[in-house]
């Protein structure tokens, strides 16, 4: 294993990895992938990572476990679209979306790992939130024409709230929001965002990414 190359620990369906490998994939980070499967993580994995959690970044010296401080480590080194150049609103934006739209969308789709837990409360709330979120879009993005660091971090968990149940997101009556998660679920990114890589073994051959 060539730490001088950071590996990203990933698993293609999770939204903290998606929103990582997005980053990656714009800022032109040379990394390895390493695709984890949750309910088989290897050894070697386990010992690398802090947290034991996807997406995780391993450099020689250092992993970061957390998809927000993979983002900005990796656009701090370089920004070509300009993602952090956003107004301090978008970091406040992204926390009440780790606070507050996550825990219910957990509860909503997961509706069975919440047993005492109401979950037509739970989507109501994550529905409030998207409204909420649907009136703050300025332009084709939440901060005008060009996307922000706060449009990559919130999209793939919209994506999945809207995944649950497709023809009722679409007919919801969005001014902009169904717009907006277009932009990103039908680009060319995403494409490459979601190439499907096999199971990581420790003595695997390294798979650079893209």
């Amino acid at each position: 294993m060539d730490k001088e190359i950071p590996i990203l620990y990933s698993f293609r369906q999770c939204p903290y990895a998606i929103r990582a490998r997005w980053v990656l994939l714009s800022s032109n980070v040379n990394k390895e992938l390493s695709e984890i499967v949750l309910k088989d993580k290897p050894s070697e994995f386990l010992r690398a990572s802090n947290s034991g959690t996807v997406p995780s970044l391993q450099f020689k010296d250092k992993i970061i476990d957390e998809s927000i401080d993979i983002m900005i480590c990796a656009l701090r080194k370089n920004d070509p679209d300009g993602w952090l150049d956003m107004p301090e609103e978008g970091y406040r934006l992204i926390a009440k979306v780790e606070k507050k739209f996550k825990p219910n969308l957990d509860k909503t789709k997961y509706a069975n790992r919440y047993p005492q837990n109401d979950n037509k409360v739970s989507r109501y709330l994550a529905i409030k939130f998207l409204i909420d979120l649907d009136k703050k879009i300025k332009g084709d993005f939440l901060f005008g024409e060009q996307p922000k660091l706060v449009d990559i971090d919130t999209f793939p968990f919209v994506r999945q709230f809207a995944n649950i149940d497709t023809n009722w997101f679409n007919e919801f009556g969005w001014e902009k929001l169904q717009n907006w998660l277009e932009a990103f679920v039908g680009s060319n990114l995403f494409d490459k965002s979601q190439k499907k890589f096999n199971q990581w073994r420790p003595d695997a051959a390294p798979v650079f990414f893209p």
